[in-house]
């Protein structure tokens, strides 16, 4: 299968969007820190398991080939990644 680039769009546009959802009190200079990094580390967490639900989401095809026997075979595979 594909690697699905739509599905990791909209995923990541879900994780921006929700941080900048996050309301920050300008008043308070720590409150601002504190939200601004969490919004940044919650952005990147959902971006990074984005990014691996993208990888994870393409097949892996391989060719096997073997040599040096009677028992020689070559043939082919399907996996998905882990």
């Amino acid at each position: 299968m594909p690697l699905d680039i739509k599905t990791l769009e909209d995923a990541i546009f879900k994780a921006l969007d929700d941080s900048s959802n996050i309301n920050v009190n300008t008043d308070s200079s720590s409150d601002n820190l504190n939200k601004s990094k969490n919004a940044r580390e919650e952005t990147a967490k959902e971006l990074a398991k984005a990014i691996n639900l993208f990888v994870k989401s393409g097949t892996v095809n391989t060719t096997v080939t073997t040599t040096g026997s009677a028992a020689a075979q070559t043939g082919t595979g399907v996996g998905s990644i882990s």
